[in-house]
């Protein structure tokens, strides 16, 4: 066997490092019973590195090359030509030349053949590549090949392929090139064909596109194809396209375009046996890789042949539940305002924290599962009750996000779907002890609402504070089991005092807002009202966050030696190098002592492996400018007094208003004291998270030491690889002093996976996406439309932030992002309103938004990407829609 050339029938999936992703594939196909794939070999990855090799300007470009970035298109196209004119250039070796002539005298000189690219970083299980590098139709005679061999090599510098190396993070210098030379079949159709459906992701359809001629015609977009779907042995949709053209081979070599006669133009491509055929096909390729398939076909004398198969790298994972049973998950991201995936010690972690909350209504811990490094909530079982449904979907988690519930209404109109679902216990049932925890904690909230004492809220943060100071003293002497043990306990102790403690207090907040609501909307037929009451309330932890920023600004602004470090400074001496400059010490005190208090958040900070900004302070610096640029010294106050003063108003004039209708006296007097509770209490509703970080930071801290441990006893090789392994995992490391070190290699691989998938809000086990979508009445023709979630009309300039260390904020403008969490709290100071593709009314943009007086729109789709960086908009807070003007 030469180190040149190999056949279909020496291939498997071992060789992807010397034939390619395509070729690979292609061998092994060639394995399965039953399934027909034309003739073929390929030249190996060996004879493009040799090439490379007698090349002498390649590596000298590819230096200059690996310099640049994406955006560098004019360079990166400069220098991307003068790489293939180089490879085009060069002899091919005697040897590889006699090689691919043996295996083409085996196979027939005088056939005419496909020679396509074949990358080592194509048709992958996480990269497809697809269509990068160039393909060549009906090539005939040696020489012919050869020279298209040639020219394959050179197209994996094509700017387009160059260009997707980077945005995917791969290494020119690590991709080589084989090249299948595969003999040509002259079908009568061909097309594409998906064991997913595309569309709706669902895993039980499979999707066909089919045209006449050669595939390429349909490839190129040339025609549009018939569609037909299969689903469990039926057809179940077709769509017969009007075909004027088709790509036919030449005898002689090459493709000729040309018009289908116009009573074949609108005939169905595949007869309905053709098509179960096909997808019969297409079911043994995907049983035989284990994952859906995106399958290259065409039709010659009435057999099909498979030309390629590569696995459909788009699909969002499906949870492994694997009962046999049908499944509805919801999102529980989405409700938490983090769609990002989490790393796997950090979603242990959560999900240990989120299984002692089944008093305030969390699912259990069985319900929840795991897809894509996201944790979603089975809730089959609340849907398929009559009665369980209404509640659910109406005023249960479904209720939290709007596109959510909108999605569920439209799944229930499946009946025939929703009677398949099993039946047992919903996510919202609790055990008898959480029932009567919530009960008890009911009936204490109506009698702290008859005391309205907010200085019990006073109370139990200083106490807590000083749970947290003895926590941090007694965390950092537990080391080994004894430490995770440890952190297990305090959990339980945390649950008790900040759920359990403080349950009732926020329900307050809660029954009060609720109240105002509903009878000021009967009384005085206005709504939104708590948005304005909700302005600069005392005990908001995170609202207090973002203006206490502002006094660090004040104390930054007051040293040029200091704004001028600000644009260089590193975390690993930020503190140290602060210290030596004019006013470096009162700086470095203000920002630590700040850091003292808030240093524990972040963004994303429900996963625990998140960096801190007390770990990486430089990621306050953008804001700590945009506050220095934005404000005045001395803001904090001016815009807290601006803010109550208008609440202070808004009551006021409620009041008065009130006092004019018949028994209005007594209406106003109970208007007043609700106000009183609502304005005493609801601003708590933020603290129990808070509280929840600044232990998750001291276990994080402790974990850290452990991790340094490990690194010394070799078994990581650095201590942010205990991110990779659960709690339970990284438990028994310790315990037993040793780890299997490919189980936190996969998990790196798969989490850069998942990092690049949008999460759905709503699927079915069968990987199928159900979305929902907003009613149009009343809203201006091409409006984006979301959720009104703070009321009020603003028009600015759109920033996009997709990442909070970027932010570029102007005051007056309008923030873009995709969620926020508390760690975006800060840049609310200096926004005039809010846009988020996530949420819903008790999330955290609109809760802090309404606080500061922000117009704000949430679960608006796509907005990151359908408004751009720089646009003027307005946003309707009240009625729920952005016009990009």
């Amino acid at each position: 066997m030469g180190s040149y050339v190999l056949g279909f029938e020496e291939i498997d999936k071992t060789k992807l490092a010397t034939v390619g992703g395509k070729g690979a594939n292609l061998g092994e196909i060639s394995r399965i019973d039953g399934i027909r794939v034309p003739e073929g070999f390929c030249v190996t990855t060996e004879a493009y590195r040799k090439i490379i090799e007698q090349t002498q300007e390649f590596d000298a470009l590819l230096e200059q090359l690996s310099l640049l970035k994406a955006e560098d298109r004019e360079r990166v196209s400069e220098i991307s030509g003068k790489i293939r004119s180089a490879i085009e250039r060069a002899s091919i070796p005697k040897e590889i030349e006699e090689e691919v002539a043996r295996y083409l005298i085996k196979a027939g000189d005088k056939n005419t053949y496909a020679v396509r690219s074949s990358a080592t970083a194509e048709d992958l299980p996480t990269a497809s590549f697809a269509g990068q590098q160039d393909t060549y139709l009906n090539i005939i005679g040696k020489e012919s090949i050869l020279k298209h061999i040639s020219r394959c090599w050179a197209s994996l510098f094509t700017d387009r392929a160059v260009v997707y190396r980077m945005q995917n993070g791969f290494d020119h210098n690590k991709v080589h090139l084989s090249v299948v030379i595969q003999k040509m079949v002259f079908p009568e159709s061909s097309g594409i064909m998906f064991t997913a459906d595309p569309v709706t992701s669902n895993r039980k359809v499979v999707s066909i596109d089919a045209s006449f001629g050669l595939g390429e015609a349909l490839v190129s977009g040339l025609v549009d194809a018939d569609i037909y779907k299969v689903q469990e042995g039926e057809i179940v949709g077709k769509k017969i396209s009007n075909k004027k053209l088709a790509i036919y081979s030449l005898k002689e070599g090459g493709t000729i375009e040309k018009q289908i006669e116009p009573k074949q133009q609108d005939k169905q491509t595949l007869t309905d046996e053709q098509i179960l055929q096909l997808k019969k096909t297409g079911r043994s390729i995907e049983a035989y890789f284990g994952r859906p398939q995106d399958i290259e076909w065409c039709l010659y004398e009435g057999e099909f042949y498979i030309v390629q198969s590569r696995p459909i790298t788009t699909l969002y994972p499906v949870p492994d539940v694997n009962d046999g049973k049908n499944h509805v998950y919801m999102s529980l991201g989405h409700q938490q305002m983090m769609t990002d995936t989490l790393k796997p010690l950090g979603m242990s972690i959560f999900r240990l924290w989120l299984n002692k909350l089944r008093a305030t209504g969390m699912p259990p811990g069985e319900l929840m599962v795991e897809a894509g490094g996201r944790i979603y909530i089975d809730v089959s079982h609340d849907i398929a009750s009559p009665t369980g449904r209404k509640t659910f979907v109406k005023n249960g988690f479904g209720s939290v996000d709007v596109l959510m519930q909108k999605a569920l209404y439209n799944l229930l109109k499946r009946e025939d779907y929703i009677k398949s679902l099993p039946r047992g216990k919903s996510s919202m049932s609790m055990t008898g002890g959480a029932m009567g925890q919530v009960f008890s904690g009911l009936i204490q909230a109506r009698k702290i609402e008859r005391e309205n004492d907010s200085r019990m809220i006073q109370n139990i943060m200083t106490n807590h504070d000083a749970k947290v100071r003895n926590l941090e003293r007694s965390i950092s002497e537990k080391t080994g089991v004894r430490l995770f043990d440890f952190i297990l306990e305090d959990m339980d102790d945390t649950y008790k005092d900040i759920v359990l403690g403080g349950y009732s207090v926020g329900m307050v907040g809660f029954f009060a807002s609720d109240w105002i609501a509903k009878n000021i909307k009967k009384c005085l037929g206005e709504d939104n009202v708590t948005d304005i009451l909700s302005q600069s309330l005392p005990n908001n932890v995170t609202a207090e966050m973002g203006l206490e920023l502002l006094d660090v600004a004040d104390v930054f602004r007051q040293y040029p030696a200091v704004l001028t470090y600000l644009q260089s400074a590193n975390d690993e001496d930020f503190f140290e190098e602060l210290d030596k400059l004019d006013g470096g010490k009162v700086v470095s005190e203000s920002l630590q002592n700040y850091l003292k208090k808030y240093g524990v958040r972040c963004p994303g900070e429900i996963d625990i492996t998140r960096i801190r900004w007390a770990e990486k302070p430089t990621m306050l610096i953008p804001m700590i400018i945009n506050n220095i640029k934005n404000f005045k010294p001395g803001s904090h106050y001016t815009i807290f007094e601006q803010k109550r003063l208008e609440a202070e108003q808004k009551e006021q004039e409620i009041i008065s208003r009130l006092e004019k209708l018949p028994d209005g006296r007594k209406k106003a007097e109970k208007m007043k004291k609700k106000i009183s509770v609502f304005r005493n209490f609801i601003g708590f509703r933020e603290y129990p998270k808070y509280a929840l970080m600044q232990h998750f930071y001291a276990y994080k801290q402790a974990l850290k030491k452990e991790a340094a441990m490990l690194v010394q006893k070799n078994l990581i090789q650095e201590p942010e690889d205990i991110y990779y392994l659960t709690f339970g995992e990284l438990r028994n490391v310790v315990s037993l002093n040793q780890l299997d070190y490919s189980i936190v290699e996969e998990r790196k691989r798969e989490y850069e996976v998942y990092e690049k998938l949008t999460p759905p809000r709503v699927m079915t086990s069968d990987g199928e996406i159900i979305t929902g979508e907003y009613d149009t009445g009343n809203i201006p023709q091409g409006a984006l439309i979301g959720v009104p979630v703070s009321s009020g009309v603003i028009e600015g300039r759109a920033r996009i932030v997709l990442n909070l260390e970027d932010a570029d904020i102007e005051e007056g403008d309008i923030l873009v992002t995709a969620f926020t969490d508390p760690s975006w709290t800060p840049l609310f100071v200096s926004i005039k309103g809010l846009i988020t593709e996530v949420g819903g009314m008790m999330t955290h943009g609109a809760v802090v938004a309404r606080e500061y007086g922000l117009p704000a729109v949430v679960s608006v789709e796509n907005a990151t990407k359908l408004i751009k960086d720089g646009q003027k908009v307005r946003i309707n807070g009240t009625k729920g829609y952005v016009e990009i003007l």
